[in-house]
Formats: structure tokens, sequence, C-alpha cells
């Protein structure tokens, strides 16, 4: 249940938004290149997360698929900063092996951390995945008020992240985003 001041901020947000989609994964990108869509590269994350962001009515303005590798990364958050994307997800490279990158290559960006994303992306992770949710290292923040989401690689926990937090709270971020 959300309080008024919650609906209030959730007022005149616009209904459809668009969606930069990075999948950061090494072994994909050596098997299949860099492809133009999830299908190609058999990336279940991928299509979950294209899926996802159609079926509530916004666009995808891009989906790319790199490697574990931090200028790539980078690079490719830096083209969806410069393009018309008001959210960026990426999937991929959070966990704790020496070659997850994602997090030390993004969250140095951010000019604002949203650090209730991840804390709420761990809580409702325990359901799935029980204590092994201390390996999780989701996060969230803005950069050039646009909204840089960093997921686990699952396709399990994109669904959770984009189905029970990102997709219900787009408006409302991006909004806050842009002030």
């Amino acid at each position: 249940m959300s309080s008024p001041t919650t609906r209030e901020h959730k007022t005149d947000v616009e209904k459809s938004y668009s969606f930069s989609l990075i999948t950061i994964s090494t072994s994909r990108y050596e098997k299949y290149g860099n492809v133009q869509s999830p299908d190609d590269a058999e990336d279940l994350s991928g299509k979950m997360m294209v899926d996802l962001v159609l079926s509530k009515g916004h666009n995808v303005s891009k989906y790319e698929l790199i490697s574990d590798n931090s200028d790539m990364i980078i690079d490719s958050v830096n083209r969806a900063l410069d393009s018309k994307a008001d959210i960026i997800i990426t999937s991929g490279g959070t966990g704790l092996s020496s070659k997850d990158i994602t997090i030390e290559s993004l969250v140095p960006l951010f000019e604002k951390e949203m650090p209730g994303f991840g804390e709420l992306f761990r809580y409702k992770s325990i359901e799935q995945i029980g204590s092994s949710v201390i390996l999780t290292r989701a996060a969230a923040g803005i950069v050039k008020s646009k909204v840089l989401f960093c997921l686990p690689g699952s396709p399990a926990a994109v669904e959770l992240a984009l189905s029970e937090i990102i997709l219900p709270e787009t408006g409302h971020v991006v909004k806050h985003a842009h002030q």
C-alpha cells in the first residue's frame, strides 16, 4: 500500500519509456559476436528483459551483447547514455568471480546511488535463492539524468527485478531522475 505522498509523486508521469538493454556475457559474446537480438544469441535473460519491457507498453531502443570487459561495458553504457533511452539495464557480471566486473565498472559513474534497489532486490531474492543472496551485487543509480540498473544474469533474477521492482516504479524513478 502506498502513502498519499507516494501516490502524488507518481502522478503526471509518462506512460511509455525507452529502455536500452545490455547483456554482459563473455561466453555468449565469444560464441555469437555482436548481435542485435537476444534470440540470435540464445540470451534467455535478454529475451526476458525485452519481453517484459514491451509487455508493459515501453520500447526497447537498443539491445546489445558485450563481453565482461570494463572498456566494453563503459563504452556500451556511455552510448546508451547518449541515446534517447530513459532507463539502461545491464544483465550479468555482478557475481563475485574475478571476471565479474560490471559493478566495479559502472558504480563509479553513478551521480546518485539508489541503494534501496539493491536492498529490495536482495530481500525479494531470499525466497528464490535463500542465503545465497549474500553473493548478489545488484545496483542502481542515476547517471546524466538517466536510470541505470545492474542486474545479475540469471533469467529468474531478471524477471524478479523487472516484474516486481523496475517496471512498477519506472515512471516514478524516471520522473525523479529528470528533476
